[in-house]
């Protein structure tokens, strides 16, 4: 330490990494799809996922919901 009351460190202090869900540098963007053009028209949707069905349905207030 210096008489003026610096410190001088041995290397710079580094920002703690914060968690990330995406971390990878190589990570490919989520494809998008408009709720419009999935339902085409029609207010309820059956999507078949392992041997079961989800139906995906659009209420009269503009929301959508899913369920098996």
């Amino acid at each position: 330490m210096s008489t003026t009351g610096t410190l001088t460190l041995s290397r710079p202090i580094q920002p703690p990494m914060l968690a990330s869900v995406d971390a990878s540098p190589a990570a490919t963007p989520v494809r998008r799809i408009s709720s419009q053009r999935l339902l085409a028209g029609e207010r309820e949707l059956v999507i078949q996922h392992l041997g079961s069905e989800y139906h995906l349905r659009l209420t009269r207030n503009g929301k959508l919901i899913l369920t098996k």
